[in-house]
């Protein structure tokens, strides 16, 4: 079988879309016919050489769509289920998983970060050669191989070009508050950087009820879609008192909660100054992952918690479909997310927006 993929063949250059071949489904294999898939940082960092993986790859792990064809072991998902994919699949039974941290899964983190499945191995080619799967998705392309653990059914009723964000933003943002932080009602919220992972944190903090939610950003620009998302407050990073303002609309202690969603060493720095004493920040922000980071040793003083999380403490077929619900009882916002649709050929468009900084989230759309 072939199919059309978003193919990266080298770093630094645009990707092409070439004709790739499927091999044989293994037998906890899923066939998804992709539908829509989200354009994240995450592929961006690939492109640009600060995440390292195998090339070629096809990138994509925000995707959804419909099953196509199951292996004989599966048995959660069958052919004309609508599914969100999950880039972080997990083996069930090692010693990560045992423990409850699926996003700790020995078989994913061995053969993830080489482009592979799950048993090490590669389900698509070009030319004869393998081509490499990326986050175990690759959901910029016609169809994606997933296993078993990655395929989530959700309702019908949800759009794909909307179902697809939940598979990465949604979940992570929206989890680390609700699931990890578990914010309760009543509680004081600070989230640094309001893109799609920020914009995503400020509606967890309102669906969690949380009373003052503080959205900080460099761009001023961005406070009316912080308002649209659920924060009360809106602070400009650049300010000199940024702290202090962000302390005075929190009774003078700082915030409860504190989700840094940009990445960079002066918005880690704002986030620990911005948490009170027994408060808990959750890191979200990315960089490079070679790169060091300094902060005053003083601001991590006061019995501070600190969570790095990569995905939000994601239990997807306990999480995907809740978030899916919460879209279609209008409690969850994701038209809102979506800045640009574009077709396959014009994925490079997508990318070159979000490098400047012009996009919330851009989806690819595949006709019926």
């Amino acid at each position: 079988m072939k199919f059309r993929a978003a193919v990266l063949r080298q770093v630094g250059q645009p990707l092409s879309i070439e004709t790739a071949e499927l091999g044989a489904l293994k037998p906890s294999d899923v066939l998804v016919r992709v539908r829509a898939s989200g354009l994240c940082h995450t592929d961006l960092e690939v492109m640009q050489g600060s995440l390292a993986y195998p090339l070629p790859i096809v990138l994509g792990h925000e995707g959804a769509g419909v099953v196509e064809r199951v292996g004989d072991a599966v048995t959660q998902v069958r052919p004309g289920d609508h599914v969100v994919c999950s880039w972080n699949p997990h083996c069930g039974h090692c010693f990560y998983c045992e423990r409850d941290l699926p996003i700790l899964c020995e078989p994913f983190t061995r053969h993830q970060p080489a482009g592979h499945m799950l048993d090490g191995e590669s389900r698509y080619f070009l030319g004869g050669a393998p081509l490499h799967h990326f986050s175990v998705v690759s959901s910029h392309a016609e169809y994606c191989v997933v296993p078993e653990s990655g395929a989530i059914c959700v309702p019908e009723a949800i759009p794909f070009d909307r179902a697809c964000l939940i598979g990465c933003g949604v979940m992570t943002a929206v989890g680390a508050v609700s699931r990890l932080a578990r914010v309760e009602a009543g509680a004081s919220v600070a989230v640094i950087g309001c893109g799609a992972v920020g914009l995503n944190a400020l509606q967890g903090a309102a669906l969690e009820q949380a009373a003052v939610i503080v959205a900080i950003d460099r761009d001023a620009g961005r406070e009316a879609l912080a308002r649209t998302f659920g924060a009360t407050h809106f602070v400009a990073a650049g300010d000199a008192d940024a702290m202090a303002k962000v302390r005075g609309l929190t009774a003078g202690r700082g915030a409860d909660y504190v989700f840094e969603c940009a990445g960079s060493e002066p918005s880690l720095q704002l986030g620990f100054e911005s948490l009170r004493p027994g408060g808990q920040i959750v890191i979200l922000g990315k960089t490079n992952v070679n790169q060091k980071v300094n902060l005053r040793f003083g601001s991590l003083m006061g019995e501070k918690r600190m969570i790095r999380s990569s995905y939000g403490g994601a239990r997807p077929r306990r999480d995907f479909p809740w978030l899916a619900q919460a879209y279609l009882d209008g409690r969850l916002k994701l038209d809102e997310l979506i800045s640009l649709r574009l077709p396959l050929e014009r994925i490079n468009e997508g990318f070159d927006a979000m490098r400047r900084g012009e996009i919330v989230r851009a989806v690819i759309e595949f006709p019926d």
